[in-house]
């Protein structure tokens, strides 16, 4: 499923056991895409950077972003960097963190 040319903004995200949030901003950047998720108060209003090899399926007509992790999984991720994210150190800690894309 290509998602990379939907414009996903303001797309609800569903962990395995539930609603997180809404995209606020979605990246294509080769090998390195992403998305954040503003998680509204589900983390006292804290935003989430996920790697795109998290995400499961998008639902277009639906407007959902589906990713194979947890909420728990998502709340221990390293913590947001509004500073840093665009930089590659940030990523890299994210990536190390989700690990490469389940099976």
């Amino acid at each position: 499923d290509d998602w990379s040319t939907l414009d996903m903004v303001g797309y609800k995200v569903e962990a395995t056991d539930g609603d997180i949030g809404k995209v606020d901003e979605k990246s294509n950047e080769a090998g390195a895409g992403y998305i954040v998720v503003d998680t509204g108060p589900w983390i006292f209003g804290k935003k989430v950077m996920l790697p795109a090899g998290v995400i499961n399926r998008v639902d277009a007509a639906d407007g959902k972003v589906y990713v194979d992790r947890t909420k728990d999984e998502i709340k221990s991720a390293p913590e947001f960097d509004e500073t840093a994210y665009r930089e590659k150190t940030y990523r890299d800690s994210l990536g190390g963190y989700y690990g490469p894309r389940r099976p």
